[in-house]
């Protein structure tokens, strides 16, 4: 083995500090090697002999290495090919590349400012413009209510992912939407395989571009209600309804700033501080803490599976998790609640009227449908749930995956 060569797929080296994050492209798979590691790593990826390359190690660190072991790491890795693999085939170009640097180009951040700007301008001079829950029932009818608040996010959140997209096609990389559901509720995310092989301060836009593209919808929303107005100065049908879509949008906003979970701020946040793997790390670190008060060290995970990094900034990182549960209670109250308040009033009104009427069908068919949505949804958890299956981290330093931007 000492003698023979290695067949390694393509990987990418981007330096950060003393360490190199090395990945796949087409995988998104990468781990943090430290820097003598990945200058081995690259000769080997050049053809360099096992034994010529741990000669070559020894002699440039003044120290040995155990060949074996490193390249039984890599095959861990899924770095290396197999014998019988096919070869590679060449990377297919990436699509919307010119729409992705149209998108971020100095002429439509220009358009994007003003949208806003004209919006907030708005906002300060109507108060029935500005977001509010009641805003969300902007007919008598639940059902209908419901029905559009339901499919009128459709666009708006492909919008949202939309700009993810354009954001890293714009890189060169091969981002992509898929759809999955987390607990009660289906998710739409980008996964954006490939960032982790760019420089890091041009990871931060594609993280971004989804509150940025929120931004523009929620002042173009409120800017056609405000164009839309009737003659006596009350707002149309057609800008009740934007300012209920408004609504949903800030509220989407708002739900990045729960940083104990992985939203695109909780990455913003991973990426300035130098982590790859925050949200496990921290919570790890605090697990551990918890056992050891305990004295229950056999509940303990070994935390070298992350880099140093992760793990000192994950023993601070407390205050950035309550300041999302507070996030959270702030949107169940003013809010959630309200909304929820209102819902079942006036479906209790309809419903206890006594009266057969259009509202009392209206309002029952409204319940039967959340009802429906309610069961179908835990029914997906819970099958997501059972799938699942424990992984274990193969990373020298500290894994991390490609990220998922929602």
């Amino acid at each position: 083995m000492s003698g023979s060569t290695l067949a390694v797929h393509e990987l990418s080296f981007v330096p950060e500090g003393d360490e190199v994050v090395v990945g796949r492209l087409d995988t998104g798979s990468y781990a943090v090697f430290p820097s003598d590691g990945a200058e081995l790593l690259k000769r080997l990826t050049e053809g360099m002999p096992l034994d010529e390359a741990a000669a070559w190690y020894e002699d440039t660190f003044s120290e040995p290495v155990d060949v074996e072991d490193f390249v039984a790491t890599l095959h861990e890795l899924g770095f290396l090919r197999e014998d019988d693999a096919v070869p590679e085939a060449p990377a297919a170009p990436v699509r919307f590349r010119r729409l992705g640097r149209a998108a971020f180009s100095p002429v439509a951040w220009v358009c994007y400012l003003a949208v806003f700007a004209g919006w907030s301008v708005a906002v300060g001079m109507n108060q029935d413009l500005r977001p509010a829950p009641s805003q969300i029932f902007f007919v008598k009818s639940l059902l209908i209510v419901q029905l559009v608040i339901t499919f009128g996010q459709v666009p708006l959140l492909l919008a949202h992912e939309g700009f993810h997209i354009l954001a890293g096609r714009r890189l060169g990389l091969p981002t992509k939407l898929r759809l999955s559901n987390r607990l009660t509720y289906i998710v739409a995310e980008t996964q954006t395989n490939g960032l982790m092989s760019v420089e890091r301060r041009r990871r931060y836009l594609p993280f971004l571009a989804g509150m940025v593209c929120d931004g523009v919808v929620l002042g173009a929303l409120g800017l056609i209600a405000a164009a839309g107005r009737q003659g006596d100065g009350g707002l149309s049908l057609t800008g009740r309804v934007c300012l209920a879509l408004a609504f949903t949008v800030v509220m989407r906003i708002l739900w990045q700033f729960q940083l104990y979970l992985r939203t695109d701020l909780y990455y913003v946040f991973a990426t300035a501080l130098r982590c790859y793997d925050l949200h496990d790390a921290s919570k790890a670190v605090l697990r551990n803490r918890v056992w050891r008060v305990l004295r229950r060290p056999e509940r303990q995970v070994d935390e070298g599976q992350w880099t140093e990094q992760d793990r000192r900034v994950g023993a601070f990182y407390g205050p950035f998790i309550l300041l999302g549960f507070c996030v959270l209670a702030g949107i169940t109250i003013f809010a959630s609640i309200p909304v929820s308040v209102s819902y079942f009033r006036i479906a209790g009104r309809a419903i206890g009227s006594g009266h057969l009427d259009s509202h009392f069908w209206d309002s029952l068919l409204s319940l039967c449908l959340n009802a429906a949505q309610a069961v179908a949804l835990i029914v997906l958890a819970r099958r997501k749930r059972r799938e699942q299956r424990p992984t274990a981290s193969l990373a020298p330093s500290g894994p991390t995956a490609a990220p998922s931007t929602s």
